[in-house]
């Protein structure tokens, strides 16, 4: 009886330590199941297939080699064995630079960068009883804002008893889109919001160009610096060059007054 209760006792033990080693093993958040997903192409020695389906430095299908073979390839050629699409059955390698490659995609992802467009939206506050000078002012910037292709978002702030006339700050609004009209538009009509009424204005051009624009004015300004310094500088040697031409007239030396005759 004491042997059975002994046995038993020790298979529900080894049942406990089974499954909490299994537990541990799959639900320890300091070891999660799965590893690191590499997403760097595998090249040279690093593809462990086979056969690929083998394509040249130029783009022309070689068609399926053995591993071996592409490997022996890639070496005679100087180049590197590049495996472009891993998914494909069998794998789909090319023969190329993996060194220009790489940088080559760099500096087209640094383009794209630079080439991006991100839209901005500005916002100007304005009270409905503005006085002129505060009202220039802040159209100023707004138009200094449609210049650069960024949006303008105007917001017409009411206090007290503005809160009953809705029309001031409608009024202002209309004045102001009029008044920038030749370079932006009404995109977002005028509407209530709580206290405040918006309204958003977007520009005729867009932002690479308003950008492109920008440029070529700063460079046609340093042009013409750099033009103005170059004609200073070319007046400058002219001067100087007069002045170096011109005879020295030496004029004659005066006896001192103060010597004597018979000196």
């Amino acid at each position: 009886m004491h042997v059975a209760r002994l046995a038993s006792a020790v298979a529900d033990a080894e049942a406990f330590r089974h499954c909490e080693g299994t537990r541990r093993r799959v639900g320890t958040p300091d070891r999660p199941p799965g590893g690191h997903i590499s997403t760097e192409l595998r090249i040279n020695d690093r593809i462990r297939v086979p056969e690929v389906r083998l394509v040249g430095p130029n783009g022309e299908t070689v068609g399926i080699v053995r591993i071996e073979d592409a490997l022996r390839l890639a070496q005679e050629a100087d180049l590197d064995l590049v495996e472009v699409a891993p998914t494909a059955r069998p794998p789909v390698c090319k023969l190329m630079d993996y060194g220009k490659f790489k940088y080559e995609n760099a500096q087209k992802a640094r383009e794209a960068r630079r080439n991006q467009t991100n839209v901005v939206i500005k916002e100007m506050k304005l009270r409905p009883k503005i006085d002129q000078h505060d009202y220039e002012t802040k159209k100023g910037h707004v138009v200094r804002f449609l210049k650069q292709g960024d949006k303008v978002k105007i917001t017409i702030m009411f206090r007290g008893r503005e809160q009953h006339r809705p029309e001031l700050g409608l009024r202002l609004l209309e004045r102001l889109a009029d008044d920038v009209v030749e370079l932006g538009f009404v995109e977002s009509s005028p509407k209530q919001d709580g206290r405040n009424m918006i309204m958003v204005l977007g520009p005729h051009k867009k932002k690479a160009e308003a950008k492109a624009e920008v440029k070529a004015a700063k460079a046609e300004r340093a042009a013409v610096r750099e033009a103005e310094a170059q004609a200073e500088h070319d007046e400058r040697r002219a001067h100087a060059a007069a002045a170096a031409a011109t005879p020295k007239v030496e004029r004659p030396k005066r006896r001192s007054e103060n010597l004597d005759d018979d000196m």
